[in-house]
């Protein structure tokens, strides 16, 4: 059941319960065609067709490498290099233009789109769709396939902060960062692109030009007439031309041409000229026949193109993902250096008041040391928290930026510019099947997975083609010219005449015995049909046993099935993982809630505690206490919201709907130049009160005051 049901999920270009007509009233319905069987049991809800990558095909630029040089009018181009453009190492202008009064400030739309055009992640994934374009060339040509790399490229740092903690669902899942054809979870693709060798497509033309000066002592002057030396020149003139044709015919044509020069009196001519040509068509009758199998590297070709694309969208989903994760970090960090500035003033300001107040006597020595332990509590996790900023600073500017080497833009602090907002996703409210349908028809993993099982399908026919025995019928048809002029050291002496000596006795041709007959002639005579070559035949090769061939078709079966259940163990991952990334939306609107009334109690409590210690009916060490308890909770605070935000991105990379979401052109991120500025959803400006606002206490009057 699961391998019909996985067959039946690469048709992914029928509809979900299509029917060619309409049943009678009376007739009872035929059954539904299931489209993309996810649960073994036909009848029960299935998955949607996987979306297909648009447009296709994506480039870089405007040349399309897929197609070859074009040979006319000067058919030289082809056999000229091609220079890849150089990668561009700097940074684009946009990133100069954000960098005010030497700091830079950015929002979440200026990140996203500074990564689509400067994060080296997405670069190099970029240059292959272009290597893709490569392989659809070589197999237009008849030529095996080198491959392209679907999986991620994940070389950017960042995307973890010590100021987030907590987030995510009950099962802490993540999602995967492979491909469907990368070959990795355990699949075998060692198949791919083989069976019978298809013919080269491309007409192919050879020469062989040569030219031999021989000198041969005679041994028996008798058949030589008496010279003792024979010198022959010789000049040869061969031309070939090849060309395979897509139903697994092979056409050669040969041309050969051979000029000799000789003084050997039993030649007629000198320069004798031969000419002949012989066409060949063969044609392949079992193994190798049809354009199933001689073009079945161009259909591979167009799939991982397709996959390519696909690829391609999933690692500008990951990367703008990591940029979220990336630019949470940094707002934590930054909100959270500004929470242990705000402490910080708090404890210096209760120490100053408390040495005053030790001073006039109303305080004892012990609350001074104890506030000044606070004091050196609250530099020392300022400095950790300035140095985590710092950090995350960096890592932003690596991932939007290709170059660092300038001293102003490597030394400017980033600025975030941009909040989450806590409003409610249509996703947090949505059912959990319409989440997962969506999923499903959106993740570019399960449409390479898709396209990778047609590749495998199309290896495994030919594979069960390359069963066969090879049995290859020709036909070929040729002729032959010779001519030349007649030879001056022509005998015409009877053979064996001697003179009284005993020496062979040369007596020249008179000129004309043998007519002239010119090169022109001799072209005629190959196809006039005077001198014909022509013929048939059969070409029969059976293997005996036969075991490479089968141990060949069974695995590449083998790998289609894992190709099955891999598929539908992606069907399975995303579910759990979208169910969970619903759950970590609620576990975590429920942790940011928790944080801002414990955060708002805990700032109430250090008022209400400092008046006391105003009215004299509080400690010091219990204001510091509650100063304690409002720094814990603003961090808590900060982390939760953070978590929240990270995770409600996470969301939105596992349904593959960021790019829609966000407004964000496929297209203007494989140019590398983004027309159009993002459009995020959710987000806020900071609060007035982010900015340091050191929180002052009046120390209680002194006694009889």
């Amino acid at each position: 059941m699961l391998m019909s049901a996985a067959q039946s999920i690469a048709q992914q270009t029928q509809l979900v319960g299509q029917q060619t007509q309409q049943p009678s009233p009376t007739a009872p319905a035929p059954p539904q065609q299931i489209q993309n069987d996810t649960t073994g049991t036909p009848g029960l809800p299935q998955a949607p067709a996987p979306k297909l990558t648009e447009p296709l095909f994506l480039r870089p630029t405007s040349k399309n490498y897929g197609k070859g040089k074009l040979g006319f009018p000067n058919p030289l181009r082809w056999y000229t290099a091609t220079d890849y453009p150089a990668p561009r190492l700097s940074n684009s202008p946009r990133l100069d233009d954000l960098l005010r009064d030497g700091k830079i400030y950015l929002s979440l739309s200026d990140a996203v789109t500074l990564a689509l055009e400067n994060n080296y992640d997405i670069a190099i994934a970029r240059i292959n769709l272009d290597i893709a374009d490569t392989d659809l060339l070589r197999a237009k040509a008849g030529s095996s396939l080198r491959g392209v790399s679907t999986g991620l490229v994940t070389g950017t740092l960042g995307g973890t902060t010590t100021t987030i903690s907590g987030g995510g669902g009950p099962g802490g899942t993540s999602s995967g960062t492979g491909g469907g054809g990368t070959g990795a979870n355990g699949l075998v693709l060692s198949t791919s692109g083989s069976g019978p060798v298809p013919y080269n497509m491309d007409p192919v033309l050879t020469g062989a030009l040569e030219y031999q000066a021989q000198s041969q002592a005679q041994s028996n002057l008798l058949f030589s007439d008496g010279l003792s030396e024979i010198n022959t020149d010789t000049s040869t003139y061969n031309f070939n031309y090849n060309q395979g044709f897509g139903i697994g015919g092979l056409l050669t044509v040969g041309f050969d041409n051979t000029r000799i020069t000789t003084n050997n009196p039993f030649s007629n001519y000198s320069p004798s000229i031969a000419s002949s040509f012989t066409a060949t068509y063969t044609q392949h009758l079992l193994q190798g026949f049809g354009t199933g199998i001689q073009d079945r590297f161009i259909l591979q070709a167009k799939n991982t193109r397709r996959i390519t694309d696909s690829a391609f969208r999933q690692q500008v989903l990951y990367t703008v993902n990591q940029i979220e994760n990336i630019y949470w970090g940094l707002v934590s960090a930054y909100e959270d250096e500004q929470a242990k500035e705000r402490a910080l003033a708090q404890s210096t300001q209760l120490t100053a008041d408390n040495r005053k107040q030790l001073e006039i006597g109303t305080l004892a020595p012990l609350d001074v040391v104890n506030s000044d332990a606070s004091v050196a509590t609250d530099k020392q996790s300022l400095i950790a928290s300035q140095t985590n900023l710092e950090y995350q600073q960096l890592i932003m500017k690596q991932a939007i930026a290709r170059n660092l080497n300038d001293p102003q833009l490597s030394a400017a602090p980033v600025v975030p510019t941009d909040r989450v907002a806590l409003d409610r996703l249509p996703e947090e409210d949505m059912p959990v099947e319409d989440l997962v349908r969506e999923a499903y028809t959106n993740n570019p993993q399960i449409e390479q997975a898709v396209l990778n099982m047609k590749n495998n399908q199309i290896t495994i026919k030919a594979e069960k083609n390359g069963l066969l025995p090879i049995v290859d019928a020709y036909a070929f048809y040729g002729g032959s010219g010779l001519g030349g002029a007649q030879s001056p050291a022509l005998n015409c002496a009877p053979f064996g005449d001697t003179d009284s000596a005993g020496n062979p006795v040369f007596t020249a041709c008179p000129p004309g015995i043998y007519p002239s007959i010119g090169y022109p002639s001799i072209l005629n005579n190959l196809v006039n049909n005077s001198s014909p070559n022509k013929g048939v035949g059969v070409n029969v090769t059976i293997p005996l046993r036969n075991r490479t061939a089968q141990a060949d078709q069974e695995r590449s079966q083998m790998e289609l099935r894992q190709s099955q259940m891999r598929l539908q163990q992606l069907y399975t991952q995303i579910r759990i993982q979208v169910i969970n990334g619903q759950y970590a939306l609620t576990n975590d609107r429920a942790q940011v809630n928790a944080a801002q009334a414990s955060h708002d109690y805990a700032a109430q409590s250090l008022v209400a505690e400092q008046k006391k210690l105003k009215l004299g009916a509080s400690t010091t060490a219990l204001v510091l206490q509650q100063g304690r308890n409002l720094a814990v909770a603003e961090n808590t605070l900060i982390s939760a919201t953070a978590a929240y935000a990270k995770d409600r991105a996470a969301l939105l990379q596992l349904l593959s709907n960021t790019l829609d979401r966000y407004d964000i052109s496929i297209t203007d991120a494989a140019g590398g130049t983004v027309s159009k500025a993002p459009n995020i959803p959710g987000l806020t400006a900071p609060k007035p009160e982010a900015a340091p606002q050191p929180i002052t206490s009046t120390p209680p009057p002194a006694p009889g005051n």
